[in-house]
């Protein structure tokens, strides 16, 4: 799990973004003091409204329902927790430590290795980097294509920031 504190992380996350989002995209870390774990949710803001709500107790849910249809389908116990987390994520549905995670591998990437990412948050992060430029955007519109609603929005965001048709 990413270890540096979220203001740093926040600040450096910041300083990627694009000049015509700056002050639209914003990311926010609420941690429920209560809850077990003390983790709570990562949120992805645009323009005010949550756009992408990392939520780790729902994920947790979910990972478990999915660990059990594993397990009546395969009757197989080898690596289900993988097998389950990896299914959860293809859906959409990430938790507080994922964009954690997420946010070391793209912090410690290369842009191009990033932009070729299967995590969504991470692909995210790319649509919105300053250093993905607008001849990029226009060549990755027919991926995009083929990605989940997220991903489009953030794509159709910031060609519309930048000018992109």
């Amino acid at each position: 799990m990413y270890s540096p504190k979220w203001s740093k992380a926040k600040r450096t996350l910041k300083g990627f973004i694009c000049e015509p989002l700056k002050d639209r995209v914003d990311f926010h870390i609420i941690n429920y003091r209560k809850a077990p774990d003390q983790l709570g949710r990562a949120v992805i803001t645009v323009d005010n409204k949550e756009i992408l709500s990392m939520c780790t107790i729902k994920s947790n849910m979910r990972r478990y329902q999915k660990e059990n249809e594993i397990i009546q389908q395969q009757n197989n116990f080898e690596n289900i927790d993988k097998k389950a987390h990896e299914h959860i994520k293809i859906q959409g549905i990430y938790a507080q430590y994922d964009f954690f995670d997420a946010l070391e591998q793209y912090f410690n990437a290369p842009i191009e290795k990033s932009l070729k990412s299967t995590d969504m948050v991470i692909k995210i992060l790319c649509l919105i980097d300053r250093r993905v430029g607008k001849r990029t955007l226009y060549n990755l519109r027919e991926t995009i294509e083929k990605e989940n609603d997220i991903i489009k929005f953030f794509y159709q965001l910031r060609c519309d920031a930048e000018g992109v048709r």
